[in-house]
């Protein structure tokens, strides 16, 4: 299943931060950002580089 609930609260707190450093800096910084707390790359590559695939936050 392509958008499944997030389980980890912590990760998804590093990606969200990892969101705001590309808009913030610039994609190179928020892939070394995210890197740097050990998320996949497969998730690294779908939040950076195709927003319209991101998990929509809850409400």
């Amino acid at each position: 299943m392509l958008f499944q609930q997030r389980h980890d609260t912590e990760c998804s707190a590093v990606v969200e931060r990892g969101i705001t450093v590309q808009s913030s800096f610039n994609t190179v910084c928020a892939i070394e950002y995210l890197k740097s707390h050990n998320v996949d790359p497969k998730v690294i590559e779908r939040v950076l580089l195709r927003p319209d695939q991101r998990r929509k936050a809850p409400h």
